[in-house]
């Protein structure tokens, strides 16, 4: 191995293999104590210690670093506590997650560390948002996110590169090829020479690096990060290196041949880094024995205060309370100087007033900035607010949410538009992996707002035209919204992007241009979680959100006899309990009108809960009101059948006979 120190001084070198040397013997120790069953899962970096070694001695502290499961020299290079470590790998309380989440999946913003999760790919989209909050604060500060070379064969992978390259984000995006993915060897994953081709498709920077190269490693990143700061740009690099020990430890090596373990064995970077230290008088023997016994004696006491630390033991409360970020609400009333404006005006105004008031809010979406998007409720937005703050973003939705995330960790809030609801399942994975699970698994906020324009009645066919709120309800870290009128709609965004939990906000498109009501001017917000009794009566409870609210009371005003209560839910997550069960209480009836399809939907949760909470006070069976459950029609006919309108008034009679 060819070693150019440049002009590197001795004392940097020697650094240099402290820092190479303390994974290994961490890892050397782990390998030990998992066979003794202390340690029940381990993914082995040894053999690639120089390269998140080598980026991480060059990125200042207060520069992020997304690495992989194999990247312990990033942790260490971080100077994070051993025990704390320890913990995190034992599941104990001194860890970053409580035990709820294992080895490497964390992030900790007092080191500026964000960890992966199990999906891989999504992490790079992190980075670009970390990077793009960097640019915006002008601070000179460069991103790191390491990846495997399996994936760079997901979507996620190519989302990343390209938002990076058309927004000039400095991204540092590193790619380890060590060969494998899991067991699947790197010709049965692509046909390219060099993984570091792919940047040239992006019009990016690219390397292939030597990765068990200390010094190429140090000197290279060390130049890219003095040009990126000068030229803000991402660079793409991949780095050769091998996996020495089985993707994790149960797994083995058995399919990899003996003469390729021989030819990386012989590479092996600390190994290499050590003998060149010696040879040219920079490393004495008694020095590097003195360093090994220091490093292991860490070692050892810090497991010691591991060991010693008590199991988590399971609290009920705590679990439920970490699944949101706590949030006091802001109560801002509004003002008496009202105008009737549409509902597609409404979210128009509660954007623009929010960006007014959060200058770090930044708006992301297909074609929202200079044409205002497919809706042109931002309209004229760039004038006010400027391209920086205001983003197209090519159609990749998956990176933008991930992106969105990644301006949250530092220290920015986020809306994402889907330019229809239908769309937001190619962003799916990021929303409920990365989004909902964020403060949960290591307390970190995800202060962004999914925008959903949503809904039939517009004969837009199966792609353009779902009401997929049932999507997100059932996961556990988002908050999900639904308005049908235009004062709500304003009110609950404004609160929505103060909340700094994930939200989905669903949008009825065909109340954009429909609705109308009296407004305020002026900014102010309504609570989540807070339905509203839109009609009072004694016969029936009738619950519904978006444009069923309208139908149910188009139906009630062609029967007048009806003495209901209306219940607007407006909000489904959180749900309004006590007004549903007040009202189930006092009626006695129930029926539930959802523009979804039935079954898995909003209203059979509902009446499931009414059905156990209120079973004594029913006089009838809680009713379900719904749309097929069949994909939504183009044609108007198919569409008109498709939809709940044309079942609900006899649904509604038939109940009040019961």
């Amino acid at each position: 191995m060819n070693f150019d120190r440049k002009n590197l001084t001795d004392d940097t070198l020697l650094d240099l293999y402290k820092r190479l040397l303390k994974p290994r013997l961490i890892e050397e120790k782990m390998l030990i104590l998992i066979r003794q069953g202390k340690v029940s899962k381990w993914f082995s970096g040894i053999g690639q210690e120089a390269i998140s070694v080598g980026i991480t001695a060059v990125l200042d502290k207060d520069e992020y670093i997304l690495p992989m499961h194999r990247n312990l020299g990033v942790f260490t290079g971080r100077d994070i506590p051993l025990y704390r470590l320890f913990s995190q790998w034992q599941g104990k309380a001194n860890g970053f997650t409580k035990g709820r989440d294992r080895s490497f999946h964390f992030g900790t913003q007092e080191y500026n560390i964000v960890g992966m999760i199990s999906h891989l790919g999504p992490q790079m989209g992190v980075a670009d948002g970390i990077a793009l909050a960097n640019k915006l604060m002008k601070n000179g500060k460069v991103t790191a996110v390491f990846t495997g070379e399996g994936a760079t064969s997901e979507g996620d992978f190519h989302e990343a590169l390209n938002i990076a390259a058309v927004w000039d984000l400095p991204v540092l995006f590193v790619i380890e090829n060590n060969g494998y993915g899991l067991s699947t060897p790197t010709n049965e994953q692509y046909r390219c020479e060099n993984l570091a081709d792919k940047g040239i498709g992006y019009g990016m920077d690219s390397y292939v690096v030597d990765g068990n190269n200390i010094l190429e490693v140090y000197n290279l990143i060390s130049e890219l990060k003095a040009s990126m700061i000068e030229r803000p740009r991402p660079v793409l690099l991949e780095f050769k290196t091998f996996r020495m020990r089985g993707h994790e430890e149960a797994s083995g090596t058995k399919y990899v041949p003996q003469d390729l373990m021989d030819m990386w064995a012989i590479k092996d970077p600390v190994d290499n880094f050590r003998k060149y230290l010696t040879e040219n008088n920079i490393l004495k023997a008694e020095f590097d024995e003195a360093l090994r016994a220091d490093i292991k004696r860490e070692i050892d006491d810090n497991l010691l205060i591991a060991n010693s630390e008590a199991v988590i033991e399971a609290s009920l409360s705590e679990e439920l309370n970490d699944v949101y970020k706590p949030y006091q609400f802001e109560e801002v009333k509004p003002s008496a100087e009202v105008e009737n404006v549409r509902y597609i005006d409404a979210i128009s105004q509660a954007l623009r007033q929010s960006m007014e008031r959060h200058d770090n809010l930044v708006i992301m979406g297909q074609d929202i900035a200079e044409y205002g998007g497919a809706f042109k409720i931002t309209d004229g937005f760039v004038a006010q607010f400027g391209k920086e703050r205001v983003r197209n973003t090519p159609i990749c939705e998956s990176a933008v949410v991930s992106a969105g995330m990644g301006l949250s960790i530092n220290g920015h809030k986020a809306i994402v538009e889907m330019q229809f609801a239908d769309f937001v399942s190619t962003g799916f994975n990021p929303i409920v992996n990365l989004l909902a699970k964020s403060h949960y698994r290591w307390l970190e906020k995800a202060d962004v707002v999914v925008r959903m324009p949503c809904g039939g009645g517009t004969q837009a066919g199966p792609f353009h035209s779902q009401t997929n709120e049932a999507w997100f309800t059932k996961t556990p870290g988002l908050k999900v919204v639904y308005p049908a009128f235009p004062y709500d709609a304003k009110g609950l965004l404004n609160a929505s992007i103060n909340d700094p939990n994930p939200v989905m906000f669903f949008e009825h498109k065909q109340l954009y241009r429909s609705m109308s009501q009296d407004v305020p001017k002026d900014y102010y917000t309504l609570p989540l979680g807070k339905a509203a009794l839109l009609k009072e009566g004694t016969d029936v409870t009738i619950i519904a959100f978006g444009a069923a609210v309208h139908w149910a009371l188009d139906t009630l005003s062609k029967n007048p006899n009806i003495s209901a209560d209306l219940l607007d839910l407006r909000t489904l997550q959180p749900l309004d309990t006590e007004a549903i069960y007040a009202s189930a209480k006092k009626t006695g009836k129930v029926i539930i009108y959802q523009e979804d399809t039935m079954f898995g939907g909003v209203a059979s949760d509902i009446s499931a809960m009414i059905m156990e909470n209120c079973f004594e006070y029913l006089d009838a069976p809680v009713k379900r009101v719904a749309s097929l459950d069949s994909p939504i029609p183009f044609t108007k006919a198919l569409e008109d059948q498709y939809l709940p309108k044309g079942r609900f008034e006899a649904e509604l009679l038939q109940l009040m006979a019961y």
